[in-house]
């Protein structure tokens, strides 16, 4: 398995040494020519308005909305969220738009206003999971054919469509392995998918 990581600005490295803990073959993505082969994508956390411009700057956004479309998998933390969501209100740059949500952008406040939870993400197995909250995102909106994988404060904050699979906070800012070993789960098939 080969994953690609976007790597124009965010949490780059952290995604790669999760992928990496978990014997991954990880491919920091800067051009479009380095999708190819790939099978599957990591948004990570940032500014999403920065990545969205540079995505548009290095002619990425199309290509990876072609490659979402035809149901290849991604995951999207924080900025990756919202730049996988379809609406996001107040967001000025074109994002790749392919999830049937509506986000929030800086929804819990500013940097200051950061904070960790614990969460319960059954399909994640065994106990709690521990979110870091950056300036992070919240799930205003999911159509019917969207997954809620876990809530925080009665609002979705993790969420899959198929195999796209988005959260609002920074799994990889953690040790904790399992939302990473999910999405690879997803990315061999393997992991329950409602449709």
């Amino acid at each position: 398995m080969k994953i690609g990581v976007l790597a124009l600005q965010g949490a780059v490295t952290e995604h790669i040494q999760m992928l990496s803990a978990l014997g991954t073959e990880t491919v920091p993505i800067r051009l479009p020519s380095e999708l190819d082969g790939l099978d599957a994508l990591i948004i990570p956390g940032g500014e999403s308005t920065t990545i969205s411009k540079l995505l548009s700057d290095y002619g990425l956004l199309e290509p990876i909305r072609r490659l979402a479309k035809k149901g290849f998998p991604i995951l999207g933390t924080c900025a990756g969220l919202i730049l996988l969501a379809k609406k996001v209100p107040n967001l000025q740059t074109e994002s790749i738009s392919v999830m049937d949500i509506e986000v929030k952008r800086n929804a819990f406040g500013r940097q200051v206003d950061s904070f960790e939870a614990d969460l319960k993400i059954p399909a994640l197995h065994n106990g709690s999971f521990h979110g870091i909250f950056i300036r992070a995102p919240i799930i205003e909106k999911v159509d019917p054919d969207v997954e809620v994988l876990c809530q925080l404060n009665g609002k979705p904050v993790a969420v899959r469509q198929g195999k796209l699979l988005g959260c609002a906070f920074h799994p990889e800012l953690t040790d904790d392995l399992r939302l990473h070993k999910y999405f690879l789960d997803i990315v061999a098939g393997d992991g329950n998918c409602k449709k």
